[in-house]
């Protein structure tokens, strides 16, 4: 797929990924949820078939630009446009399946109890499993979620991903909740989405997003098999798990060096970067950074290594700009975060309050790798970047779109950017539905051939010398192997068992 998509003046915008959609969705399931109502002493439950949605959400930044939501339905009506599907298809693949609201109560650990809402979207059933991840913030409501939902869909038929999409949502600051509450909380959730089969390996698998992670995860899992003792299966019902607990390696950098790879292979095209003024490569080029959560720190981490310099980091509480011009220092500033839990006052850089107009700083690449509707109508002008890579979902409103493409700037679009998470949970899908862990078979046959080499070696040019018995191991079985990861893996279940 090129890598040009959106790009310059009167660019398609996401036509063609939406385009890509309708060719490869085909009909889409009629299997909605019929419209109910369940209310216990204990929780509210409602499972609701959409047919249309109104337009409220309270998240509009500037005045006159569309909800999330809306911006989502903007983005496909103007892909469908040019789409050569009927009407009646796009009309499904455009629609919500079926939203699901839950409220239940938590007693805190002051003694009070909170009724905690939360949602689960299920956009598209023409491949199932859906797949989506489950956030944790103050704004998550129905709109969001659906929005949410339907760039899943879309963003696995880009990368041919075979999923439809979903997404989750619980509506608390999780800075505000105990280790506890929150675990109490995921449980409960997760309970609900078992009570109404909105959870399953072969209908629904969640994983993380802002503000979850691998724990949240094994909670997810644990609960999950407590309630399906009989699902064999049961561990790919949630992807973004530790690898103790059937998770895989570098799910976790997945996103941010998807971003990277895409970033790369953008910039290394010399026509394509000579049309905005730049020179090929990452080396040398300056970036601002939106977001120092997961998707932020892993892209911020590659770009580093490969020689960029991160001019500009913005966060919620603060932001950083650099007072050299070689960039800031990224291995001391993530010393600091990790000692300090943020990287406000991190003494290698300026710090700046107001994080929002770190955006309106010159620089080459722009990744605004927070949340939605990021760049909108209210500052989008201001923005002096030459290439706004959408690491996170739906940063830039559709108003904001224009002024950007009037203006000249490349958008390279989050469907492609940030599917490096999704791309690798189907993996550890696949991993969990297999029972075993990948490239076991494929380990042994390159065993025997390196063993094979090295008797060759030996005896061709040893003279009577033979290699050590340490360095044949790490020759043949990688030092990987020398880790022990089976023992190291028992070792840290039976500390989970005994801190029961």
């Amino acid at each position: 797929m090129s890598m040009a998509m959106r790009m310059m003046k009167g660019g398609p915008s996401l036509a063609g990924s939406f385009a890509r959609l309708c060719a490869v969705a085909g009909p889409v399931s009629g299997r909605y949820s019929t419209a109910a109502a369940a209310t216990t002493s204990a929780s509210t439950t409602t499972v609701t078939k959409i047919v249309t949605q109104p337009a409220v959400h309270g998240t509009v930044i500037a005045h006159g630009d569309p909800t999330f939501l809306e911006s989502v339905d903007i983005y496909f009506d103007k892909a469908a446009a040019i789409a050569s599907t009927t009407p009646d298809i796009l009309a499904q693949i455009k629609a919500c399946n079926n939203i699901l609201k839950v409220q239940f109560p938590l007693k805190c650990a002051n003694g009070t109890v909170e009724l905690i809402e939360a949602y689960r979207a299920q956009h598209s059933h023409h491949r199932l499993p859906v797949k989506g991840g489950i956030r944790m913030a103050p704004n998550v409501d129905a709109d969001e979620t659906m929005a949410l939902a339907a760039l899943m869909t879309f963003k696995c038929a880009v990368v041919d991903v075979p999923f439809g999409g979903a997404k989750g949502g619980i509506k608390i600051d999780p800075t505000k909740y105990s280790a506890n509450e929150k675990e109490a909380i995921i449980r409960r959730y997760t309970s609900e989405l078992v009570r109404k089969n909105f959870i399953g390996p072969s209908i629904d698998v969640p994983a993380p997003d802002y503000g979850t992670g691998p724990q949240e995860m094994a909670w997810i899992k644990d609960t999950f098999e407590h309630l399906q003792p009989n699902d064999i299966n049961g561990a790919a019902c949630v992807t973004g798990k530790p690898l103790e607990e059937g998770g895989i390696d570098g799910r976790q950098e997945a996103t941010g060096l998807g971003v990277f790879f895409c970033l790369r292979e953008f910039l290394n095209d010399e026509a394509l970067v000579a049309r905005i003024g730049l020179t090929t490569g990452i080396k040398g080029k300056s970036f601002i950074v939106q977001g120092f959560g997961n998707v932020g720190r892993h892209t911020i981490d590659s770009i580093y290594g490969a020689g960029g310099k991160i001019t500009a980091i913005a966060e919620l509480d603060g932001g950083l700009v650099a007072e050299s011009t070689e960039g800031i220092d990224i291995p001391a500033l993530k010393a600091y975060h990790k000692k300090k839990g943020t990287i406000t006052g991190f003494p290698g850089a300026k710090t700046v309050k107001f994080a929002p107009a770190i955006l309106e700083l010159p620089c080459d690449v722009l990744i605004p790798a927070a949340l939605e509707t990021q760049i909108h109508s209210g500052n989008a002008g201001n923005i002096k970047a030459k290439i706004v890579a959408e690491a996170a979902n739906g940063p830039v409103t559709p108003l904001a779109e224009t002024i950007l493409e009037d203006n000249d700037v490349v958008i390279l679009p989050d469907l492609l950017l940030n599917a490096g998470g999704v791309t690798v949970s189907y993996f550890e899908w696949l991993k969990n539905l297999n029972h075993i862990h990948f490239g076991r078979m494929s380990r042994r046959m390159e065993e025997r051939g390196k063993t094979v080499l090295i008797d060759a070696l030996e005896n061709e040019f040893g003279n009577g010398h033979r290699i050590s018995a340490e360095v044949r191991s790490q020759v043949v079985k990688g030092y990987e192997h020398l880790q022990n990861p089976s023992t190291q893996s028992c070792i840290t279940k039976w500390q989970q068992l005994s801190s029961i």
